[in-house]
């Protein structure tokens, strides 16, 4: 085996278990780490494709901004055991059902999709020079680059949901 096989299964080995300790684990402080050292494990993965300004940026934006406002965010929401009510069956179904119905879509979208074989052609363009990679962004991919706004402020707008406490008759 080759030393990169070898750094890529490690680096996927590292990325799927804490990916999968991020999930489970149920301490937010632990599951917020988990999930950082998941993100250099990933920057990782764009070194070994030789793109160094990508994992550059994941690590910048993704281990430490973002990763940041989440452990600020679970600190300022005092997550305590007490303070948590339980959740109804129904909501836990919900979940389940919703759960399940994502993982088969995936699968499906799997399983019915078919590799492109073509052949690879060289275009002479240097992808890693960020003027490059900015053309390509704001050009080709300006919808999933608008797309992925709007899901962050979706998300942040769901931290704020979900720090509001409800308000206990007495």
């Amino acid at each position: 085996m080759s030393t990169l096989l070898i750094i890529f299964y490690f680096l996927s080995a590292i990325t799927l278990a804490t990916a999968f300790l991020t999930i489970i684990s149920k301490n937010p402080i632990h599951s917020a780490i988990y999930l950082v050292i998941c993100f250099f494990s990933v920057a990782g993965h764009y070194l070994l494709f030789n793109a160094q300004f990508l994992a550059i940026v994941h690590i910048i934006v993704y281990s430490g901004a973002i990763m940041v406002l989440f452990l600020f965010t679970i600190m300022l929401m005092n997550l305590n055991k007490e303070g948590e009510p339980h959740k109804k069956i129904a909501t836990k179904l919900a979940a389940v059902i919703s759960f399940g119905l994502v993982c088969f879509v995936m699968l499906a979208v799997f399983i019915k999709a078919m590799p492109k074989m073509e052949t690879y052609r060289t275009s002479g363009q240097d992808f890693q020079s960020i003027k490059v990679l900015g053309k390509v962004l704001l050009n080709e991919y300006m919808v999933p680059f608008e797309f992925a706004s709007v899901l962050l402020l979706v998300a942040m707008m769901g931290v704020v949901l979900l720090s509001k406490k409800e308000k206990t008759i007495q």
